[in-house]
């Protein structure tokens, strides 16, 4: 595994971190190396919206989904 360091974080950031780290009971560098995993695995926003509109596409008219909601209010 690679080490990376971080230069010049300001104090009260550092403070911040470690108070955080401690609330969840895991050391500094657990809790940084478990923020970074979890950033790391986010899609970025332009690849959320490119699954978004591959998943979304569909070919039925708005005039078909109203007309299937007013069917379903009507059994009901």
């Amino acid at each position: 595994m690679t080490a990376i360091t971080i230069r010049d974080v300001p104090d009260l950031t550092l403070d911040a971190l470690k108070l955080k780290a401690a609330q969840t009971g895991r050391s500094l560098q657990a809790y940084l190396l478990d923020l970074v995993t979890r950033d790391a695995r986010t899609p970025a926003l332009a690849e959320m919206m490119a699954r978004l509109d591959r998943e979304t596409h569909t070919d039925l008219a708005t005039s078909d989904i109203l007309a299937a909601i007013d069917k379903g209010r009507q059994r009901g």
